[in-house]
């Protein structure tokens, strides 16, 4: 599409989630290459503006981050008032949103995920246990960024996580540890981008690791073998297609000492910062920031 096509695009960024800030970097990085490219792009944060407001454009760029964001929330909204936005739709988002609905769905469909269970209580630390094994992580459902994630090996640290991951979010989750390698795969358009090796210095690739510290290796491509990249990309696309997702997004997993593919989670509206994956996936087949802020702007629809 010519960028004059789009019409007048609003870049959703900011809003209110545990999220904002790289919400607003990610909004901010977009909104500089669509202009850059001659869009008609106006940036619009719904913890400031008016939702309404939206009504006056012809399409949105999400670049909301957590809650409100990538939950259905905003998707709903846009739909009601018939705007074109990018990514995918209403339960879609929800779900991949929610860790807990998502991995269920996986495994009903027998894709492989980490075991998991919901944990309601402090008094659950034997059963998460022997479901998950030890260590094993604790995560709130509906939350990115690695925010409120914790390792587990006892009882006194599953408490402490239990505690701060239920102030985020009132589901909890217990998610068995996988030794291996983490990767993840962008998908644009629907189709898979090459795939980065992420090697953290942390313990996990936590929020540090993630936007904080700059020792954390990034591999692209992955060193992977031709006949287990197939696989990957076949069982990332499935675990994408499972929930419903659409346009663009990001499939977290990792590979085991055996081969073995684990997806972790999938991202419905991932980052778009000087940090961020998706970008340098692209950039190494030659797609430059700027022209996939386009591409991305093209899945949107309503």
């Amino acid at each position: 599409m010519e960028p004059k096509e789009f019409g007048r695009v609003a870049v959703l960024m900011g809003g209110t989630s545990n999220e904002r800030d790289i919400s607003l970097e990610s909004g901010a990085a977009v909104l500089g290459a669509l202009l850059r490219k001659k869009v008609d792009a106006v940036a619009i944060d719904p913890k400031n503006d008016e939702l309404e407001i939206l009504e006056n454009f012809d399409r949105a760029f999400i670049c909301l981050h957590g809650q409100d964001g990538e939950d259905g929330k905003i998707q709903t909204f846009l739909e009601s008032i018939n705007i074109p936005y990018t990514g995918s739709g209403i339960m879609p988002s929800l779900i991949g949103m929610d860790k807990f609905k998502c991995k269920a769905i996986w495994k009903s469909k027998k894709i492989s995920t980490p075991d998991f269970m919901k944990v309601n209580d402090i008094c659950q630390f034997e059963e998460a246990s022997n479901i998950c094994g030890l260590p094993f992580f604790l995560k709130p459902a509906n939350s990115g960024s690695s925010i409120g994630i914790a390792k587990v090996s006892n009882k006194d640290e599953f408490i402490i996580a239990f505690q701060n991951a239920y102030k985020i979010d009132k589901i909890v989750i217990a998610e068995s540890l996988v030794v291996g390698k983490e990767y993840t795969l962008p998908i644009i358009q629907n189709k898979p981008l090459p795939i980065i090796e992420i090697r953290p210095k942390t313990d996990f690739y936590d929020y540090e690791a993630k936007y904080v510290r700059d020792d954390t290796e990034f591999i692209c491509p992955a060193e992977i073998s031709s006949i287990l990249l197939e696989n990957i990309n076949d069982e990332c696309i499935n675990a994408f297609n499972a929930i419903g997702c659409d346009g663009w997004g990001r499939v977290d997993f990792i590979i085991d000492h055996e081969n073995k593919i684990h997806i972790i989670e999938i991202n419905t509206v991932p980052g778009m910062t000087n940090h961020s994956l998706v970008p340098m996936s692209a950039k190494y087949i030659g797609i430059e920031f700027d022209d996939l802020t386009l591409l991305i702007l093209e899945t949107s629809s309503v």
